[in-house]
């Protein structure tokens, strides 16, 4: 990653021809070069506008994921802690990264190695943060979904502090290590220069490669895996809602069998003691509970997923079997379905988080890639500002992305926004 101080000293060529737009390729005396924005007034007020704008969007919006989780009970699932830990390096980027990138732009620091070690290495360690937080959302969910019994021992809330403490560590970590070469740094270097200071070897080998791509192929892996899966489960549910039906349309016809298939086909399993007079209806219910076993049932909004699969609700939530306008087994049926298709969607919006990341970093990531496979090759400075700048966006796109998509979110976030509005007017 080419962090925006990468474009404060050395990036343009010190001479260039008149009419030739600048390029991202450093010339041999670009490590120890002047302030390159002088001839182009124009677009490095721009850059820091837009750059400012993005920060401050970024502060606001994560901020108030943030609050939302803290004030509302039902946000605070294991999930939403990790969203929260993705809100908190998103803040972050807003309040310290880019500022430090702005202060850079200006020229700062003058002759101070460490310190502009300090301030590239910043953006680096968020982001490894936040790609480390998304991963473990996806394997949150992998078992939340496809393990829910496991789930509760797993991801306990002590656990999932742990892995936040451990998600964070190795995000310092990795996103320190390609700083760690620091010899590159010319003895009489005035400015803080990335491709000077950062080996590209690194940042394209164990930077993307290791730290982006294969968390990424990962991620796509335990998703794709989730929804292959949801997908065939509907189609179970599907199967042994009919079988119900037909179940109890044969059950309807003879005198007393009714209230022993209702019982049969219930989530919670059948009681071996009521017996089973028809042989669709016992297939029925082993395939509800074949449902119940997959993790299908798990519970969107509450950590605790796998109690909601337990059979003690389940049986209780069976009640509107009993009616005569519903056929038996339908209600508990129509319950897993639907919690099924919930939890599809959540993890569809998850998914979504992690395919704007994947879109608004891989275009610097590829720029990189070029200026070290192709040193030759000219890279627009306005197109590697452009991908400068949509790196940053993911920070200030991530609260819009809840609010739009996970309708807990968005209450939550329109009370907040009602409750400052009032207080607001109160004071006036």
């Amino acid at each position: 990653m080419i962090a925006p101080e990468s474009c404060s000293a050395g990036c343009f060529p010190l001479l260039r021809r008149p009419g030739v737009p600048p390029t991202m390729n450093v010339t041999p005396g670009g490590c120890s070069a002047q302030m390159p924005y002088g001839y182009l007034p124009r677009t490095k007020g721009l850059y820091i506008a837009t750059e400012l704008t993005i920060a401050l969007l970024a502060i606001v919006g994560n901020f108030l994921v943030c609050l939302a989780v803290t004030r509302n009970k039902k946000l605070r699932t294991v999930t939403n802690y990790f969203l929260v830990s993705l809100a908190v390096a998103d803040t972050l980027v807003g309040l310290v990264a880019i500022p430090c990138a702005v202060l850079t732009d200006l020229g700062r620091p003058h002759h101070d190695l460490p310190l502009c070690l300090v301030l590239l290495s910043l953006l680096m360690v968020l982001t490894q943060s936040s790609i480390l937080s998304l991963l473990a959302v996806a394997a949150e969910r992998y078992m939340a979904i496809l393990l829910p019994f496991q789930y509760q021992r797993v991801m306990s809330p002590r656990n999932a502090q742990l892995a936040l403490l451990v998600t964070w560590g190795l995000g310092a970590i990795s996103g320190s290590v390609p700083l760690m070469d620091w010899k590159r740094q010319p003895a009489n270097s005035d400015y803080c220069i990335f491709t000077c200071v950062v080996d590209m070897h690194n940042m394209v080998y164990f930077n993307f490669f290791c730290c982006l791509v294969v968390p990424l192929v990962a991620m796509f892996v335990i998703y794709g895996h989730i929804f292959v899966t949801v997908r065939r489960q509907l189609r179970r549910i599907a199967v042994a809602r009919g079988a119900a039906k037909d179940a109890g349309g044969v059950a309807s016809g003879g005198s007393t069998g009714t209230d022993d298939i209702g019982s049969s086909i219930t989530v919670s399993g059948a009681d071996p003691a009521t017996g089973c007079d028809e042989a669709a209806a016992c297939e029925g219910g082993d395939r509800a509970r074949a449902e119940v076993e997959s993790g299908i049932g798990s519970s969107v909004e509450t950590q605790t997923t796998a109690a909601s699969t337990k059979p003690g609700p389940m049986n209780a939530s069976a009640g509107p079997a009993s009616s005569g306008s519903v056929a038996p087994g339908e209600p508990n049926g129509a319950k897993l379905a639907l919690r099924t298709r919930q939890e599809t969607r959540k993890a569809t919006s998850l998914f979504l988080v992690l395919f704007l990341f994947m879109a608004c970093w891989m275009p610097i990531h590829i720029i990189n890639c070029v200026l070290l496979f192709c040193p030759r090759c000219d890279v627009p400075m306005s197109l590697t500002l452009a991908a400068i700048l949509l790196s940053h966006v993911n920070s200030a796109l991530n609260p819009i992305l809840y609010a739009y998509r996970m309708r807990s979110f968005r209450y939550a976030l329109i009370g907040i926004l009602r409750g400052l509005w009032s207080f607001r007017s109160k004071r006036q």
